[in-house]
């Protein structure tokens, strides 16, 4: 079996702790993760951020290679990708 992720292992471990993440696009910004689970390695994660009340959902990419970010705002239908984790910390 492949090794997990390891930003999405890290979410994982974090969990229940504020997670500052950073996206591929330089945004940095501290979300809550509400839950984390992996799927042998496929990994899901359902978060809310600071200061936004839209809901976060973070997924392992296809090949189990990326962490990306979806957002569905409370005024918008369905998600859109804002992007991919390329690092996370604690926020604390």
């Amino acid at each position: 079996m492949a090794d997990l992720n390891p930003i999405a292992k890290r979410i994982h471990n974090l969990t229940p702790k504020p997670i500052r993440l950073t996206l591929d696009d330089g945004t940095e910004a501290v979300f809550q993760m509400s839950s984390t689970q992996f799927f042998q390695q496929e990994f899901q994660a359902e978060a809310t951020r600071e200061d936004d009340d839209a809901d976060y959902r973070l997924v392992s990419s296809e090949d189990n290679e990326s962490i990306l970010v979806g957002r569905s705002g409370a005024d918008e239908d369905g998600w859109s990708m804002i992007g991919s984790v390329i690092e996370a910390e604690a926020a604390e």
